[in-house]
């Protein structure tokens, strides 16, 4: 597309594009695996750009929306021509300061306090909304947050928790609503020969499928999901964020049902038949209900004698320390706007390698048949065949329980009656579509 700009005034080029996949390709990169995946970018001329891949992508273009588009001289001249390393605590320029092409400008960001936007008037696209100023308040407290939108402070709140849906159903506020792209599970390191914070010692539980089959089975998934998330969650035994990733197969999504007594039995079987103690590391600011979630897993484990040690979290310090595998067992949520298999086998599902493959495989996963499945599913080019291959690879990973599946979150947008907005499946606020009346 002509004529589009940074929003510095700079003119957006085709250099600009293979810089941006190239700096995601960098090992402090959390989407390696995405960008590696786009092959060698080349540029033609300043409108043209060339991809020149070293085996067939099925889903080339989903990999390619996932990489958002730096300026190259504004990334070079603000030392962010690497990605800032989060894992490490790295802090840059890139962290309070933006330069895209897109239909909004970053004001100013003061992290945890305040951050605003103002509207492109320079923007190539179409404005379908009215909004010109856009300020992030973030509010801690659910009480809090629900009372500002309530007495008109706010306009809009994109996580209101499920048990203050009811009031805001009425009166000066609304509720839009669906099911997100995103499944909420739990992970366990299945590599230490002794786990790092446990009471066992000289070896690791989690090593054995039948503790992790009990484990799945002590957990009562419908009562979570009336009694805690409010009916606000889709229960799955499937790993991808949507039934579509595995072609809405019943077996796949099939959940091993809630057996007490069954779970009680594994453990026996495993020699844990007086359970063990374990640390879980879960988020307190990330997913719906996320530590409380935690806490109620922690109790339905007390009842086959785990004894859960909960390390609830601000994101902020779970992620930097997930990403080290410093976690024994730990949650994890997994989404976005792709549908596709892909983007959960490769960084998730997949033995731990080189170029981001398997990057969120915390548990540090190693199942050869199934590695060798995924991998064969990324760069098939007959979709039947593909397909056969993804089943078997998502097959294999629930009949080993690699990872124990919660549900699929639904997410409720709070807001004033007198705003519009457009519900997405992948959690995002198109701030263009918005119309406050």
């Amino acid at each position: 597309r002509s004529n589009v700009k940074f929003h510095d005034g700079s003119v957006f080029r085709a250099e600009d594009v293979v810089f941006s996949v190239n700096r995601a390709k960098d090992p402090a990169s959390a989407i390696r695996a995405y960008a590696v995946a786009l092959g060698e970018p080349k540029s033609l001329d300043a409108m043209t750009i060339e991809f020149n891949l070293a085996q067939f992508n099925p889903i080339f273009l989903e990999h390619l929306s996932l990489v958002q588009i730096m300026n190259k001289a504004w990334s070079e001249k603000n030392n962010a021509a690497k990605p800032q390393d989060f894992k490490n605590k790295e802090d840059k320029f890139t962290a309070t300061n933006a330069n895209g092409t897109g239909p909004y400008m970053l004001v100013s960001r003061q992290p945890d306090v305040r951050t605003i936007f103002k509207r492109n008037a320079n923007w190539w696209g179409k404005f379908d909304g009215n909004v010109q100023d856009v300020i992030f308040s973030p509010v801690k407290s659910d009480a809090t947050r629900s009372a500002a939108l309530i007495s008109g402070e706010l306009d809009f709140v994109l996580d209101p928790v499920p048990q203050d849906l009811p009031k805001l159903r009425s009166g000066s506020t609304k509720i839009i609503e669906g099911i997100e792209n995103r499944i909420v599970f739990i992970g366990m390191d299945q590599a230490r020969d002794e786990l790092l914070y446990s009471n066992v010692k000289g070896k690791n539980p989690f090593k054995d499928v039948r503790v992790r089959r009990a484990m799945y089975q002590a957990i009562d998934i419908e009562s979570m999901r009336t009694r805690l998330m409010r009916g606000q969650s889709i229960p799955t035994g499937a790993i991808t964020p949507s039934p579509l990733g595995n072609f809405n197969d019943a077996e796949i999504e099939r959940r091993l049902p809630f057996d007490l007594n069954r779970a009680k039995a594994l453990m026996a079987e495993a020699g844990y038949a007086q359970g063990f103690e374990v640390t879980l590391d879960c988020p307190n600011n990330r997913y719906i209900n996320d530590e409380e979630i935690c806490i109620a897993l922690s109790a339905m484990w007390s009842q086959i004698g785990i004894k859960i040690k909960l390390n609830a979290q601000p994101r902020a310090i779970y992620f930097p320390k997930a990403e080290k595998l410093d976690v024994s067992l730990f949650m994890l949520g997994w989404g976005g706007a792709i549908t596709d298999a892909e983007t959960t086998l490769t960084p998730i599902l997949r033995n731990r390698g080189e170029a981001g493959v398997g990057y969120y495989n915390w548990g540090n996963v190693k199942n050869a048949k199934l590695d060798e499945l995924a991998a064969a599913s990324s760069k098939e080019a007959d979709p039947a065949k593909r397909e056969q291959l993804i089943k078997a690879a998502l097959r294999e990973h629930n009949e080993q329980v690699h990872h124990i599946p919660l549900h699929r979150q639904v997410i409720p947008w709070a807001m004033r009656t007198n705003v519009e907005a457009v519900h997405r499946a992948d959690n995002w606020l198109e701030w263009r579509w918005v119309t406050v009346k």
